[in-house]
């Protein structure tokens, strides 16, 4: 016995460094390998148990510096040693091949443990699933589970994988289908709330709202209830789809179910009627989800802010910015923008300075899109040295000028002659690594047009030609 025991200690040993260098990312497959070679040649046999644990270990581990993956490691060091494996093996190596992003290994350890007629598990089974839905062999998992897999084995997990590999690749009355069986069977294959939500969210997905209103009530009669998950991706769907009156009966719903609403699903619901142009029912369900004891957020604020400035009402987008910090909420800088950008268009020059002092005492920093509205206001009537303050300080904040910014700065200084300053702000705009158009160009070209300086035109258009520079469309300001 004692001679056996140093033999028993060091295998102790090395599945201890095993899972020391695992732990604390220093091990790579080399040394993983030396390991390995070394424990499975102790003259006493390390126990099933202890290997799988390692593998176990590998297909958990996080990817590091120096085994970037685990899952790929555990089958390696499977295929290249002499291992007895038993139904706990298996389970974690074709779990590991769904991991490593190698399914096609998946099928061939599953025949491997057929040929050895070992019993098989339900997780045996599910991680063959994820392996033929990683491989869009989703038809023949199907087959599987309902034709090949014993009636009592298959759990809500068989069916999730295949639900969702159905959904995700836009077959969801396939998927629909396969609930409707689950659903037929009861007892333990009943589907649950999160497989009625893969469902319709599959159909949302594809456009299908009205199949995915249908299984929503046929969810309610099968006695699920639905949960918050549940209520705002269905209220999401109609809003977007328009449908704003069966969105509020949703929400009716949700609130008698006693599920208390988020300020997200209000926000939505708020937002859909404004995409509709229903003001009046926007602040009707405003004045309700405070009522709830549901608080506006900034988000629920700036949606209302938003419409009333394109429709005209900027008073009134004014009075509910100054009633946000009332009501305790901070304005953030997309709300500052949005008042910011109305001030603009009226070119109320003087209150755009008194927001953007309020905006420093509120601990608030602008943002491009700030800097762009202020620039292009006061380049507009032609005061850049003002302008020019708002460009440097944009400089010093650390907000990177873009193409509208320049496209402003040099458009101003052109139009009024200033073509020194314009050509500075175009080098420097080349310097800053900020793309140019066809807009910046021809920019130049009328400035220097307008000054009799016909030479420095042709220069700038040589200049467009051999740099093929062609028109950019930009993403906004």
């Amino acid at each position: 016995m004692s001679r056996l025991q140093p033999r028993s200690s060091r295998a102790n040993e090395l599945l201890d460094e095993f899972k020391y260098h695992l732990g604390s990312g220093t091990l790579w497959p080399e040394l993983a390998h030396q390991l390995f070679d070394e424990l499975l040649r102790q003259p006493v046999p390390v126990s099933a148990r202890a290997l799988n644990g390692l593998f176990a270990a590998l297909a958990d581990a996080p990817p590091s510096a120096n085994c970037a993956d685990g899952p790929a490691l555990a089958i390696n060091l499977f295929n290249r040693h002499r291992i007895s494996p038993n139904i706990y093996t298996y389970n974690i190596l074709i779990e590991c091949c769904h991991r490593a992003c190698r399914p096609d290994l998946g099928p061939a350890f599953f025949g491997r443990l057929l040929k050895a007629g070992i019993t098989m598990s339900v997780i045996t089974y599910n991680s063959l699933f994820k392996c033929l839905c990683d491989m869009k062999r989703t038809e023949e998992a199907s087959d599987v589970l309902l034709h090949r897999m014993p009636d009592d084995l298959p759990d809500v997990i068989s069916y999730s994988v295949i639900l969702k590999s159905f959904c995700d690749s836009g077959r969801s009355q396939r998927a629909l289908d396969l609930l409707r069986v689950m659903a037929k069977k009861g007892g333990d294959y009943s589907p649950n709330v999160i497989s009625y939500n893969m469902v319709m969210d599959g159909f949302f997905k594809e456009g299908e709202v009205s199949k995915a209103r249908v299984l929503f009530h046929e969810m309610i009669q099968q006695g699920v209830v639905p949960t918050e998950v549940t209520y705002s991706s269905i209220i999401n769907a109609l809003c977007k789809a328009r449908a704003m009156d069966k969105a509020e009966v949703i929400l009716r719903h949700m609130v008698r179910s006693g599920v208390q609403p988020h300020d997200r699903i209000y926000n939505t619901l708020i937002h859909g009627f404004l995409t509709s142009g229903q003001l009046k029912e926007a602040f009707r369900l405003l004045k309700l989800m405070t009522s709830q004891g549901v608080m506006p957020s900034v988000v629920t604020y700036n949606s209302l802010m938003t419409y009333l400035c394109k429709n005209g009402r900027f008073k009134e987008a004014v009075e509910l910015f100054y009633s946000m910090a009332v009501k305790g909420q901070k304005p953030s800088v997309v709300s500052y923008s949005i008042i910011l950008h109305g001030y603009a268009i009226e070119g109320s020059l003087v209150k755009m300075i008194d927001l953007c002092e309020l905006m420093a005492r509120d601990g608030v920093v602008p943002n491009l899109h700030c800097f762009n509205i202020l620039i292009n206001a006061y380049a507009k009537y032609g005061m850049m040295d003002v302008a020019m303050l708002f460009f440097e300080d944009m400089l010093k904040q650390g907000v990177k000028p873009n193409e509208f910014t320049y496209l402003t700065v040099i458009s101003a200084f052109c139009k009024m002659g200033r073509m020194d300053d314009a050509m500075e702000k175009f080098s420097e705009m080349i310097n800053m690594g900020v793309p140019l158009d066809t807009e910046v160009y021809m920019c130049m070209v009328e400035g220097y047009l307008n000054l009799g300086n016909s030479m420095k035109a042709k220069e700038f258009i040589t200049k467009m030609k051999n740099r093929d520079i062609h028109h950019r469309p930009r993403k906004g300001n």
